[in-house]
């Protein structure tokens, strides 16, 4: 069962950058489209970004144009930098399959404020 860790999360001032790392344990090759989660408090879990195995991306409007997600097959790594953060990106965020999700990892906070 691949596990997947992510981090690079943190406190950051609205108009701030942050780059997102997420490892897994396994091939991400073999998993396929991969994709960048978010849980903000009180709401539900959901799709921020999506990249299949060679590298075609897809956005939720809301981040469109401010993130921008990535992977390294050789290192089982997908990434997120996000800029132009805003408060409302404030959640906890995650990466999983896009399809047939695995268990869920712990997740990276990261808090949007002044």
């Amino acid at each position: 069962q691949v596990q997947f860790v992510e981090s690079g999360g943190g406190l950051v001032q609205p108009g701030g950058s942050l780059r997102l790392s997420c490892a897994a344990s396994g091939s991400i090759l073999s998993i396929g489209t991969m994709g960048w989660y978010r849980q903000a408090p009180g709401k539900q879990r959901e799709l921020v970004a999506d990249i299949t195995s060679g590298g075609s991306t897809k956005y939720a409007d809301f981040v469109k144009g401010r993130f921008t997600i990535s992977r390294d097959n050789a290192k089982n790594t997908v990434y997120l930098q996000m800029n132009s953060l805003k408060p409302e990106d404030t959640a906890v965020y995650y990466c999983n399959a896009k399809w047939a999700r695995r268990a869920w990892g712990q997740g990276t906070q990261v808090t949007v404020s002044s």
